[in-house]
């Protein structure tokens, strides 16, 4: 395709970007008839791409090229055609890599700005086929620009346009692969540890819809990847969400009323979206997800294999979680009661998703690695539970023995234990007695900040 960028020079800038994608459309569906394999653009034609479409100028002392707002609109809106109009998805993905895939130079800004408003508009107008191809980008691309996009379409749909909000939740039955990814990215991109990356309560009244719709969503990703393991690069999102939404569940009683506290500190008054039954509802869907995973990961041979909750970014919430409960000790105008209160109910959300996560396949660890990195924590009833090992107990007296085992995956949840409490230990929280068979164990991670 080098030979046509003497026709394209003369041409205003829209027209030629036109041009070039009519024949980058004509090029890349020969490429792929040619049966090479892999089908791969060259370097030529990623470089009109650049010129052409990203305006990165060829050398420096070329003139600037620079579209309007009306052309720039006017091109995506070409582009939304293009893609729609392509009925073969292999050429459709090789087309928006071309156009998208970060190359490591200048143009890469411009990549990224033009991404995000072309994916936001492709929700505005239901365009499935870009949807399709930003959630294989989604999936192959460094997490720090996939957290951008995210939060470029937060803004656009959850921040700056009141009432938009259901145009991006009902995309969720039309493109699930990218609600997934997007879930993915923003439980990447918010991780509660200051206000400005707590999620807005429009995001996670969506997401919770979602889920209470069809649980499955967060594993689309998992079931559609056909070789695993090994296949995601360290730098890349997460196979699942469910790391991120646990992470969510957990430090969300603590990190809300924290926000809550400083909110006031600083003289704001604005009222709050109650956020408590949010996080309860989207904790309950966690678990449910859980629970669907032995079939999925029997289905692909992975069942043992393959942890979908890593025990470093474990070991990083349980240091978030340590941290936020010293903050909450240290607030002495709060309620002792209620600071009590929030602080076992993050302790409880975590015991029953690791016990959940461990009696379905998902996390991977013994007993002594989960007693090593909560050694911290302050006692729980049923986080003791989970780390102490199989245990036969009673919701109340009316229903039958609940076992925690792996083959019990109808008992997702462990209920507080009858027996009187074990003697408490002083720890770094003074309110809380700490794990009493944990004392003095080191506590082998250590946070970054």
């Amino acid at each position: 395709m080098g030979d046509i960028r003497q026709s394209l020079l003369p041409r205003d800038v829209l027209s030629a970007a036109k041009e070039l994608l009519y024949h980058l459309d004509i090029y890349i569906c020969n490429l792929v008839q040619s049966g090479r394999q892999p089908p791969q653009v060259d370097t030529k034609t990623l470089e009109l791409v650049e010129e052409f479409i990203l305006h990165a100028p060829k050398d420096r002392n070329a003139p600037s090229r620079r579209m309007s707002a009306l052309q720039e609109l006017q091109l995506l809106e070409i582009m939304c055609s293009c893609f729609q109009e392509q009925s073969r998805d292999t050429v459709r993905q090789l087309m928006f890599s071309a156009l998208f895939s970060l190359q490591g130079n200048q143009a890469d800004e411009s990549r990224m700005a033009l991404l995000g408003k072309l994916v936001s508009m492709a929700i505005a107008m239901g365009r499935v086929p870009i949807l399709e191809c930003t959630a294989t980008w989604l999936q192959r691309t460094h997490r720090v620009y996939c957290v951008r996009l995210a939060q470029v379409l937060v803004d656009d749909y959850c921040n700056l346009v009141p009432g938009s909000v259901p145009t991006l939740q009902n995309i969720h039955s039309s493109s699930p692969r990218f609600c997934c990814q997007f879930i993915t990215a923003v439980t990447t991109l918010y991780d509660l540890t200051s206000g400005d990356l707590t999620p807005p309560p429009e995001l996670l009244q969506m997401i919770v819809s979602w889920l209470q719709d069809d649980p499955r969503l967060v594993l689309i990703t998992l079931m559609n990847t056909p070789t695993l393991p090994g296949s995601q690069t360290i730098s890349s999102l997460d196979l699942t969400p469910l790391g991120g939404l646990v992470r969510w569940c957990v430090k969300a009683p603590l990190a809300y009323r924290r926000d809550k506290k400083q909110a006031l500190t600083n003289g704001t008054t604005e009222s709050e979206v109650e956020t408590g039954p949010l996080f309860s509802a989207l904790h309950l869907s966690v678990l449910q997800v859980f629970m669907l995973l032995p079939t999925v990961l029997n289905d692909k041979g992975l069942f043992g294999r393959l942890a979908l909750l890593h025990m470093d970014s474990l070991a990083a919430l349980i240091s978030d979680l340590s941290r936020l409960l010293d903050q909450v000790d240290k607030q002495t105008h709060s309620s002792p009661t209620d600071t009590h209160a929030l602080s076992q109910l993050a302790l409880d959300r975590l015991a029953q998703a690791l016990q959940v996560a461990m009696a379905n396949g998902a996390l991977l660890c013994s007993r002594e690695d989960l007693r090593a990195i909560c050694s911290r924590l302050p006692h729980n009833n049923l986080l003791q539970l989970v780390m102490s090992g199989p245990v036969m107990y009673y919701n109340n007296i009316h229903t039958p023995p609940l076992a925690f085992s792996p083959h019990a995956s109808h008992s997702p949840i462990a209920s507080h234990p009858t027996h009187p409490p074990l003697a408490s230990h002083p720890s770094s929280h003074p309110q809380y007695p700490s794990q009493p068979f944990l004392s003095g164990m080191p506590f082998p991670f250590r946070p970054n900040h």
